[in-house]
């Protein structure tokens, strides 16, 4: 395939890495700032783009524009899905989108599901997530926070949304506190914790790597091509 990679950062670079390891002769076209067009990504067959939440937007209606499937790592654009899904209908595209790639991290989210789903029936368990990250990650809390807490709270109504831990916390509302730190050369790691006054129950997801994550959005990109409509990891790993 001929796979436009939006974006060449650190992910970017390994993205890179693991399609030219995967030795099936495909053509890495690699876009960012500077080149960024519809007209130079036409040809492509896939698009891939990590860059950041105030480009993603853009990078998409130029993938659409070209007719090109885009597989979108960029997190913190989401409060934007519902304009891009009308856009993806509207010229009958295609978009990957996912707040975390790792294959490990979606068999995360759906054990998370699952927990909550018991936990709800155990009211004397409170629960909380930590998330830690690179000092150079931009968003706080990470989209895979963000997406553990949205799992969680789909089964566990007694929690009333998430809050990020310190941002003036309204006890009474009962959110799911969000623990968000920044250490160095950290590629992520997320904590679950259920806790009472007799135990407590731990769920962790360690990255010890980033080519996870990029292995994933390879996966993601090949598997998008051909189809039409937005996906999300759920779909392909059929969870």
């Amino acid at each position: 395939m001929k796979i436009a990679l939006i974006g060449y950062g650190k992910m970017g670079k390994t993205i890179e890495q693991v399609i030219k390891d995967q030795q099936r002769g495909d053509e890495i076209m690699i876009l960012d700032r500077e080149n960024m067009s519809a007209a130079r990504l036409h040809g492509a067959d896939v698009a891939i783009e990590f860059t950041r939440p105030d480009a993603a937007i853009g990078n998409i209606h130029l993938c659409l524009d070209a007719g090109v499937p885009v597989v979108v790592g960029t997190t913190a654009w989401l409060d934007r899905l519902d304009e891009v899904r009308a856009a993806v209908t509207a010229r009958s595209g295609a978009l990957f989108y996912a707040p975390n790639f790792s294959i490990g991290v979606n068999i995360f989210f759906e054990i998370n599901r699952r927990l909550a789903a018991i936990m709800q029936q155990q009211p004397q368990y409170d629960v909380a997530i930590e998330e830690i990250h690179h000092t150079e990650k931009l968003d706080a809390p990470s989209g895979t926070a963000i997406r553990t807490a949205e799992v969680i709270l789909a089964e566990l109504p007694r929690k009333k949304g998430w809050e990020l831990a310190g941002a003036n916390t309204v006890e009474s509302a009962l959110p799911l506190l969000i623990t968000a730190k920044r250490e160095p050369h950290v590629p992520g790691t997320h904590v679950v914790t259920y806790s009472s006054e007799a135990d407590e129950i731990q769920l962790i997801h360690q990255a010890r790597t980033r080519r996870g994550f990029a292995e994933g959005a390879v996966m993601a990109a090949r598997w998008l091509v051909g189809r039409q409509g937005v996906y999300e990891m759920k779909d392909m790993l059929a969870l």
